[in-house]
C-alpha cells in the first residue's frame, strides 16, 4: 500500500478466539507501519473464556484476562461498546446507538448464542451460557436451591459438560439431561461409553429421544404433553447468530451466519470478513460447526487474507480440518475423541484423569499462542485445540 494515501481503517467486530486472534495478527504485523489502524469492538473489556463457562456458572472462579492487555504492544485500539447496528453500504458500525465507525475492511467476529426462539418460552424461563452474566446468574439461582431439579435442555456436548459440572457441584441437586438424540452420539463407541457412565456415575438422569415444545416457570412441556418439573432451566440446544449481519444486507444462511468464500470474505461484500462461529465456512466434508478449535483459525486466515488484498495479491483459500473432541465430565473426568478431518470418530479415544488434564490444556492454549503472535506472525501449521489448517501448493 503507497504510505502516502489516507490510513485504512480494519474494524473486527468481536473479541472472541475468532475476533481477538484477527486483531492481534493484523495488528502485530502492520504495527510499524502507518497507513493502516485496527480497531477492536467488544461489549466487555475481559475476555470470555466459553470453554469454562459451565464453571462460572457452578460458582467455581476463573481467570480474569482483560482484551487491554491481550493488545497491549500490538498497536490496535480498543473500543469498548455494543455493536447496536451495522451499515454495509455506508460502510459504518454503531456501537451502543450513540457513536459511528468507519472502516473500509470489516472483520465480522460477533458468535452465536443460544437458540432460546427455537421453542416457547426458552428465552423468558431458561438460562444460557451465552456469557459470564448469564452463566453468573444460572450460579446464583443453583446456589439458592435447596435440593430440586434442574434440566438441561439439549443433548449436545456442551448440554453434558453442563450437566456433568452441575451434578458434580451440587450433588443434592436432581440433574435431567434431555434432547432428540443421544448424549455423545457423534463419538467412538469406547468414547461413548465412557461418557455415559461418567453420566450414570455422576447421578445424571437422561431422556434422550424426547421434544421440548415448550418451556414453562415450573418446568419443560414435552412435545407428547407431559411435563417435566423443575427448578431451573439450561438451554443449550442449538446455535443462532446475531441479526445483525442479515439487517446489514449480507448474504447469511438459515442460522443467520455470513455466507463467506473460500477466503473468509462475504460472498455479497468481499470488504467484509467473517470469522469463527459468525461465520458459514464451507470445506470439502461441509460447512465448518461453530468451536474454537476451527475459531483462532479463521482469524488469522482472515488478517493474512486482509494483507494480501492490500498487497495487490490474490487472498489464499482457508482449509481446515478437525482433530479432536475433548469433552469435560466434571473437574477429574473427561474423553477426548481424537477425529478425522471432517470432525468423524477415530477409534482413538482418551478418557479418565489424563482426557481431564488435555481438556485443561487445550483451554488454556490461546494465551501462549495470543503472545506469539504478538511477537512473531504464526505459521499458520499449529493451533491451538488442536485444528489443522492446511495451504496447498494451488492456494498460493
Amino acid at each position: 500500500m503507497d504510505a502516502t494515501r489516507q490510513q485504512h481503517e480494519v474494524l473486527v467486530l468481536g473479541a472472541g478466539y475468532a475476533g481477538l486472534s484477527a486483531a492481534i495478527q493484523l495488528a502485530a504485523r502492520t504495527r510499524k507501519r502507518g497507513d493502516l489502524r485496527v480497531t477492536l469492538v467488544n461489549p466487555h473489556d475481559t475476555f470470555t473464556e466459553r470453554l469454562r463457562l459451565h464453571l462460572t456458572a457452578t460458582g467455581q472462579e476463573t481467570a480474569e484476562l482483560r482484551i487491554p492487555e491481550l493488545l497491549d504492544g500490538t498497536g490496535a485500539v480498543f473500543v469498548r461498546g455494543r455493536v447496536t447496528a451495522v451499515d454495509a453500504d455506508a460502510r459504518t458500525v454503531r456501537v451502543d446507538d450513540e457513536r459511528v465507525l468507519r472502516y473500509d475492511t470489516l472483520v465480522y467476529g460477533l458468535g452465536s448464542v443460544a437458540d432460546t426462539a427455537a421453542v416457547p418460552g426458552a428465552d423468558e424461563h431458561a438460562h444460557t451460557l451465552d456469557g459470564p452474566e448469564d452463566a453468573a446468574l444460572l450460579a446464583d439461582r443453583l446456589a439458592r436451591l435447596d435440593g430440586g431439579t434442574v434440566v438441561v435442555g439439549g443433548s449436545g456436548l456442551t448440554g453434558v459438560e453442563a450437566a456433568a459440572e452441575i451434578a458434580e457441584r451440587y450433588p443434592a441437586l436432581r440433574v435431567v439431561l434431555l434432547g432428540r438424540g443421544e448424549p455423545g452420539a457423534g463419538l467412538h463407541p469406547r468414547a461413548r461409553a465412557h461418557l455415559d457412565a461418567a453420566l450414570a456415575r455422576l447421578g445424571v438422569r437422561v431422556r434422550s429421544g424426547v421434544e421440548v415444545a415448550a418451556v414453562r416457570p415450573d418446568g419443560v412441556e414435552l412435545a407428547d404433553g407431559s411435563v417435566v418439573p423443575a427448578d431451573a432451566v439450561l438451554w443449550t440446544s442449538g446455535t443462532r447468530a446475531a441479526p445483525l449481519a442479515a439487517a446489514a444486507g449480507l448474504t447469511v444462511d438459515g442460522r443467520g451466519r455470513v455466507v463467506t468464500d473460500g477466503a473468509l470474505r462475504s460472498v455479497s461484500h468481499p470488504e467484509v470478513y467473517a470469522v469463527g462461529d459468525a461465520a458459514a465456512v464451507r470445506q470439502g466434508y461441509g460447512v465448518m460447526h461453530g468451536t474454537c478449535q476451527g475459531g483462532m483459525p479463521t482469524g488469522v486466515h482472515a488478517a493474512r487474507s486482509i494483507l494480501r488484498v492490500l498487497a495487490g495479491k490474490e487472498p489464499r483459500r482457508f482449509r481446515f480440518g478437525y482433530y479432536h473432541t475433548p469433552v469435560s465430565l466434571g473437574r477429574n473426568d473427561a474423553v477426548v475423541q481424537f477425529t478425522h478431518p471432517d470432525d468423524s470418530p477415530r477409534r482413538i479415544v482418551l478418557t479418565g484423569r489424563w482426557a481431564a488434564k488435555y481438556k485443561e490444556a487445550v483451554t488454556a492454549a490461546p494465551w501462549p499462542t495470543f503472545a506469539r503472535m504478538k511477537k512473531v506472525p504464526a505459521s499458520g501449521a499449529l493451533w491451538p485445540h488442536g485444528g489443522r489448517h492446511t495451504r496447498t501448493r494451488s492456494a498460493k
